[in-house]
């Protein structure tokens, strides 16, 4: 039993509630967690789920899918993980996270059928597993259409896989990550998260790896799933500046328009490409206002992405090897000024690949200095290490620093005439965010929606 004898009188008690399940419970099977929907009443099974897998890209994928559908006038639920500051971002109804109010009442009642199921012999959800189940209830009491389900890990046995019937499935990205728990090459983890592909419900996917794209043609073949393969065949980049990417989409629908994606992270065009592909499948029977959609997507701000959060510092969750490549990829097409002797704030968790990560970001990009901590976290890889593996791969300054404020000012104090990047884990992001309390910004974007030229009508599927 957790906690069994105590009721939290108001949200922050409950938000502690929560904090503390990692120390009394674990993850648990698939049939567990639909036992536990089921005694939720199955919220939101009456729905249009989309549920979208993959090692980068997913949060970004359902942030353009969100903003498209919002567009056309659909109301969405969204359930997303990590956080980057409040708890409440893993819940959101038509991009707005719930307010507070909201999440201590569902915690109320998820929490009463928690004991109610405790009493019948069964363990408490872990802390993924409870939330899953609060977002549920939260969309399930409300009047949206759509609910898009971010896997947390893996795919195949994650608890947003629960749902056995949803409208479409999506898998971006895949690479090597949490390879103690999904297998250590592409072929496992693809499987892993291959995993939510469900019988005759269509899959798209991100088809820029050849292994993961092989074992997800097979799984969706087996299921008689219909499956669309996006590559980079399927848009051109025309520029890249320091606060967006224009890029045209190669197709007879609007081949014409010139589309933005706010964010400099080169793979954002991807990920932009695989939303309005699944997106312009759901909503295949309507009449698409290319210029509505286009709108759309560049209002997209998707926090912790090549994120510009204060003058000349720039925030991204570059958290495995797959997305710092990509994040190397996207300096290399920066202007000269936004990527030459950079400063670099690093840190990292334990269960990650961090020391290939530092010899990868060593070896292709020459720093001026490179700035070491520790993110608060049980996994966190000391600060000491880090410098030490840092030491092994440059001959650059590294600067050991405890506290965020030490290492923002200690960034600043040493950046001259340089860009500061941040990278190497997300919560190391949401404590820079945290601490900088969503701070200045110098940006400025470029383009003028208004005066794009484009074509409206079709169906573009």
């Amino acid at each position: 039993m957790i906690m069994s004898d105590w009721a939290p009188q108001n949200y922050e008690e409950a938000v502690e509630y929560i904090e503390e399940l990692p120390k009394f419970t674990k993850k648990h099977s698939l049939q567990h967690t639909r036992y536990f929907l089921e005694k939720l009443g199955n919220p939101g099974y009456d729905r249009k789920i989309i549920h979208v897998a993959g090692t980068n890209g997913k949060g970004s994928v359902c942030a353009y899918m969100q903003a498209v559908l919002g567009a056309e006038e659909k109301k969405v639920g969204f359930f997303t993980s990590p956080h980057l500051i409040k708890i409440n971002e893993r819940i959101q109804l038509n991009r707005s996270p719930v307010d507070d109010d909201t999440f201590y009442r569902v915690f109320l009642k998820t929490l009463g059928i928690v004991r109610m199921m405790q009493e019948e012999g069964f363990e408490h959800p872990s802390y993924f597993e409870f939330l899953f189940g609060m977002g549920m209830m939260v969309f399930g009491e409300s009047d949206v259409e759509y609910i898009i389900l971010e896997t947390g890990l893996g795919g195949r046995l994650d608890a947003t896989n629960a749902p056995e019937n949803p409208l479409l499935t999506v898998i971006t990205s895949v690479s090597l990550d949490h390879t103690e728990i999904l297998g250590d090459t592409i072929d496992k983890i693809a499987y892993e998260k291959a995993g939510i592909i469900k019988e005759n419900v269509p899959v798209f996917f991100d088809g820029s790896s050849r292994e993961a794209a092989k074992v997800i043609r097979r799984i969706a073949s087996e299921r008689r799933a219909p499956c669309r393969e996006i590559t980079n065949h399927a848009y051109e980049i025309q520029e890249v500046s320091r606060n967006c990417i224009a890029f045209s989409r190669k197709n007879a629908y609007d081949k014409d328009i010139t589309w933005y994606v706010p964010i400099c992270g080169i793979y954002q065009v991807m990920n932009a490409e695989i939303a309005l592909q699944a997106i312009e499948y759901v909503l295949r029977d309507i009449e698409i206002d290319w210029v509505k959609w286009m709108k759309a997507v560049f209002s997209v701000r998707w926090e912790g992405r090549m994120e510009r959060i204060a003058p000349h510092l720039t925030v991204d969750g570059a958290h495995n090897l797959g997305a710092l490549e990509a994040f190397v990829q996207s300096l290399y097409k920066l202007p000269k000024g936004d990527r030459e002797l950079p400063v670099f704030i690093f840190s990292a968790v334990s269960d990650k690949k961090y020391e290939q990560m530092i010899s990868y970001l060593c070896r292709e990009i020459k720093a001026k200095a490179y700035i070491v901590t520790e993110i608060d976290d049980k996994r966190k890889v000391p600060v000491s290490k880090l410098s030490e593996l840092f030491g092994k791969y440059t001959t650059a300054p590294v600067y050991e620093r405890n506290r965020i404020e030490e290492v923002i000012q200690t960034a600043y104090e040493v950046r001259g005439d340089s860009e500061i990047y941040c990278l190497g884990s997300l919560y190391l992001v949401g404590a820079v965010k945290k601490y900088l309390a969503g701070g200045s910004s110098d940006v400025r974007f470029c383009g003028r929606i208004e005066e794009v030229p484009a074509k409206s009508g079709g169906r573009g599927y």
